[in-house]
């Protein structure tokens, strides 16, 4: 599915960005499987699927921005360091926060849509991008010179994380208002199928 997303946001099959697209998103999938597994065979001695499933799918959201603009290479790195950073920040979210979040999507929609979208400003290396949102030049990181596109990527996040959690505070307390969304205590231990779906998901 993803390489219907990232590499159909092209439009058009016969760019030829879509190939690069594509590898990308191939090359850092498969790096953020391999160093989440590997960093949880560190941590635990033995791997872990489930950890390594969300490296995988890390490695896929941190490419998502910076796809079309990168080199191979670093869609390799990106997708290392997204693979360590969601076994990170899951262990953080749960064991510090003290936050349930079972299937990691914080770490893995959240730090790493952070950690792709500020890749774009390290390491874009302008062979793509000129003339793109209204833009004359090709998109250029860190590493080629482009402190400017680091800056838009920055204030683009920091945006992101100022504005989201303000309306989504006012939007979910004005419901919470109307109808109260949070299940009584009995319906949480008894389990939410029944109370919130109207079937038993356990027959047993």
């Amino acid at each position: 599915g993803w390489f219907g997303f990232n590499a159909g946001s092209t439009l058009a099959g016969g760019d030829v960005r879509i190939a690069v697209v594509a590898v990308n998103t191939m090359l850092a999938s498969a790096a953020g499987m391999l160093s989440a597994m590997l960093f949880m065979l560190r941590m635990n001695g033995k791997f872990d699927a489930p950890m390594s499933t969300n490296g995988f799918l890390a490695g896929l959201v941190a490419i998502t921005a910076p796809c079309a603009f990168v080199p191979a290479w670093a869609a390799i790195v990106i997708g290392l360091i997204a693979g360590v950073l969601v076994c990170v920040v899951v262990f953080f979210v749960e064991r510090v926060l003290h936050v349930d979040d079972p299937v990691g999507a914080v770490a893995v929609h959240g730090a790493n849509g952070i950690w792709g979208c500020l890749a774009v400003g390290v390491f874009a290396d302008g062979t793509y991008g000129a003339g793109l949102n209204g833009v004359e030049h090709a998109v250029r990181g860190l590493l080629y010179g482009g402190g400017d596109q680091f800056l838009a990527q920055l204030t683009g996040v920091l945006t992101c994380l100022i504005y989201v959690p303000i309306a989504a505070f006012v939007m979910f307390k004005g419901l919470n208002l109307i109808s109260p969304m949070r299940s009584s205590a009995a319906d949480e231990e008894a389990g939410l199928d029944i109370p919130e779906t109207g079937t038993a998901a356990y027959e047993d």
